[in-house]
């Protein structure tokens, strides 16, 4: 079992896995998200190389639009 914080909370997840995976299984859109991981802010095309472990800290951040 894998532990992981993500937006402050703690998560289990059975085994690590890349972190797009983690998006799909948690119905969240890559293209409408900003993703800091470990301190560090992701680009996009860097998610797919990422693969979460335990105590791996990850805080996703939801784009709203407006005016």
């Amino acid at each position: 079992m894998i532990s992981l914080t993500v937006n402050g909370k703690t998560r289990e997840i059975e085994d690590s896995m890349k972190l797009t995976q983690f998006l799909e299984i948690n119905h969240i859109e890559p293209r409408l998200i900003a993703i800091e991981y470990n301190g560090q802010i992701l680009r996009r095309e860097e998610y797919d190389k990422v693969t979460l472990k335990d105590r791996d800290k990850v805080e996703i951040v939801h784009m709203v639009g407006g005016g």
